[in-house]
């Protein structure tokens, strides 16, 4: 085959072979991680802090809680066999206005009495937390033996709701109290006749302090029946 014969075949380019990727030279000094020894290092903390702390002498039953490595002892932490689970109770508009007749007829405070004419199937002190999500106010100590309708708990509940969006103290639905004694103060100014009531009655037993005038934070200080 001659040089011309050559120069009049058609060229051919050869494109490169996706299949073929570069190969990168290994980086000197290059630190690989480890995070399996970093969990395990964690983990056996982890184990050492349940063997100190989670088994107690005075309560046998937590030596069943751990195994002696520090491992959970997941047979420890499952539901007995044949278990029932929990039944979550959903408040009922039926419910709320049998409240509502209980308080009506025994008034804020009787909430045992309400609790076995009206809804024996919830506690009294459940009524007790219904309640103060109906009047808007978690102490309920000046509403104590306060009887009223439906509209007048409704008034109440926005009297409340009002002090409350205005001193930043409405929590929740309910009036809470405030560091500054702002809400204390607005109370007893809105409600004057109760707090003078309150008062008289703190006196008459000799405890010297106007507590039910303040709003407690924990509404466990509440204590009706």
């Amino acid at each position: 085959m001659t040089d011309d014969s050559l120069m009049d075949q058609p060229s051919v380019m050869v494109a490169p072979s996706h299949d073929q990727e570069p190969k990168l030279e290994p980086q000197e000094n290059a630190v690989s991680p480890k995070p399996v020894q970093v969990f395990d290092a964690r983990q056996q903390r982890i184990n050492e802090l349940r063997l100190k702390f989670c088994v107690r002498d005075e309560f046998p039953i937590t030596k069943n809680m751990i195994h002696a490595d520090g491992t959970l002892n997941q047979d420890y932490f499952r539901p007995p066999k044949g278990a029932k689970a929990e039944v979550v109770r959903k408040w009922t508009e039926k419910e709320r206005e049998l409240l509502i007749s209980g308080i009506e007829k025994h008034g804020i405070g009787h909430f045992r009495e309400i609790a076995e004419e009206f809804l024996p199937s919830w506690s009294g002190n459940d009524l007790r937390v219904k309640s103060m999500r109906l009047m808007g106010r978690q102490n309920l100590q000046l509403y104590k033996d306060w009887k009223g309708t439906e509209q007048d708990m409704a008034r109440e509940f926005e009297l409340n709701k009002a002090i409350g969006l205005k001193y930043g103290a409405w929590k929740a639905g309910t009036l809470v109290a405030d560091d500054d004694g702002l809400v204390a103060k607005a109370i007893e100014e809105q409600w004057p006749n109760a707090a003078k009531a309150s008062a008289a009655a703190s006196a008459a037993t000799g405890s010297g302090e106007n507590s039910s005038v303040s709003t407690p934070i924990n509404d466990e200080d509440v204590e009706m029946e």
